[in-house]
């Protein structure tokens, strides 16, 4: 029995109502496989492939190249055999947007058809005439990846067809072979590295990847839109560090989640952008717009030396085996290369911790289009001066210093003060039963 399969333009990320037709890689009258991709599409944040959710015949393709159909539309039909089982159409929705969301890297993918010609690789191997996808082919091209170094990459895609996941992967292996040239005890004869001499001095040059580009691209941009101004305060953490230390593999135990110090951070953080809530906030124009919730970023460093910022969506309604929870979940996909798109979008006030690398405080810049960010350096141990009613002594305390970067069109010193030092009092004030 033949029926009818509508392939919709998928979900793609929170914000993205519309993507644009970049290419149909199928036409009326083929023959096609589920999962076979079927066209590439590009927003203003990625390029991807929209893959049939069926096997079956291409009716008709009811979108031209350069449309502009909205989140949801029709974009194709498909004639299947065999058994109708429940809603075709709603089915094949979920199915896509599931399949599309897990397909589409965390890595923003630039908005620009290529016009160059097709690559074919052509070898004796089962990639005999096996053609590059659109997409595939330009991550190539931009990355300068050769014909022999694509023959190398093994494709999981349909009939080994090497698919966008197959050469981010390769290019991030490619990348750790690059780094190791830093390393002077580490052979380079796997490095990539371009040596040139200018007036008796040698150089490397290591061409940034896609990542270190569009981070570079953001940071400049952040600061020539936000008037940066970094505050500090020192913090001591004692209580907080021997609570956590007492309680952590019972906590562990009871509910399944390591607990570090930027969790406790984190509920810090949020109890006092409650109490200070323009630092939750973002410019518009001349307007200040304050978001009632609370989406923290977590700034996180990636295996290959980039940084990448989850968000824990509505962190001011989790408690602090929530906001462990939602922490270690998403480092652990970042790692990975697994975070979907939404997760790394809309936060309103983000978190570095300077800590993790043993540096004692920095002045971040701010993630656009937030206002502040808040660095947490190093804890250490130090002897300082404790304030009695019975006098001033002197005592061994775990310090650390705490720096927020803000953009002062919308907060001045007073206020970056004020927040500090109710985020110092809520740690030093730290209390088991609270």
């Amino acid at each position: 029995m033949a029926y009818e399969v509508n392939i919709s333009l998928p979900a793609m990320g929170e914000g993205i109502t519309e993507a644009k037709i970049i290419r149909w890689l199928v036409n009326v009258g083929d023959v096609i496989e589920e999962d076979q991709p079927l066209v590439e599409i590009a927003t203003d944040k990625v390029d991807s492939e929209v893959p049939s959710t069926t096997s079956g015949k291409v009716k008709e393709l009811l979108c031209k190249e350069g449309d502009f159909p909205q989140v949801g539309q029709t974009i194709c039909v498909i004639t299947a055999e065999g058994k109708v089982s429940g809603t075709i159409e709603q089915s094949n929705t979920v199915a896509q947007t599931n399949t599309i969301t897990q397909s589409i890297s965390t890595l923003n993918i630039e908005n620009s058809a290529s016009n160059s010609s097709e690559i074919e690789v052509e070898d004796s191997s089962k990639l005999l005439n096996m053609h590059l996808s659109p997409l595939v082919r330009k991550i190539a091209q931009e990355e300068n990846i050769s014909t022999s170094e694509l023959q190398k990459i093994r494709g999981t895609g349909l009939n080994d067809r090497i698919t966008k996941d197959d050469i981010l992967l390769f290019i991030q292996n490619r990348d750790k072979v690059v780094a190791k040239a830093f390393n002077p005890t580490v052979a380079t004869k796997q490095s990539t590295e371009i040596s040139t001499i200018s007036e008796g001095m040698r150089h490397e040059v290591i061409p940034m990847d896609r990542m270190r580009k569009l981070i570079a691209e953001h940071m400049v941009n952040s600061i020539h839109t936000s008037a940066h101004v970094t505050s500090f305060i020192e913090v001591d953490v004692t209580k907080l560090v021997n609570w956590r230390n007492s309680i952590k593999e019972n906590f562990q135990q009871t509910e399944g989640e390591k607990l570090t110090l930027t969790h406790l951070f984190a509920q810090a953080t949020v109890n006092s952008i409650k109490k200070f809530p323009v630092l939750n906030s973002s410019v518009d124009g001349d307007n200040i717009i304050i978001k009632k919730n609370i989406n923290l970023g977590i700034a996180t460093a990636l295996p290959n030396g980039n940084l990448i910022v989850p968000v824990i969506k509505n962190a001011e309604k989790l408690n602090l085996s929530g906001i462990a929870s939602s922490t270690n979940d998403l480092a652990k996909r970042a790692r990975e290369n697994k975070l979907k798109p939404d997760e790394i979008q809309s936060g309103t006030f983000t978190i570095s911790n300077l800590g993790s690398f043993d540096t004692l405080t920095g002045t971040p810049i701010i993630n656009q289009p937030q206002v502040a960010i808040l660095a947490i350096g190093a804890v250490k141990k130090r002897p300082v001066v404790i304030e009695t009613p019975e006098g001033d002594t002197i005592g061994i305390r775990q310090m650390c210093i705490i720096s927020l970067s803000y953009d002062h069109r919308v907060i001045d010193g007073a206020l970056a003060g004020l927040f500090l030092k109710e985020f110092r009092d809520t740690i030093e004030n730290f209390s088991p039963s609270a």
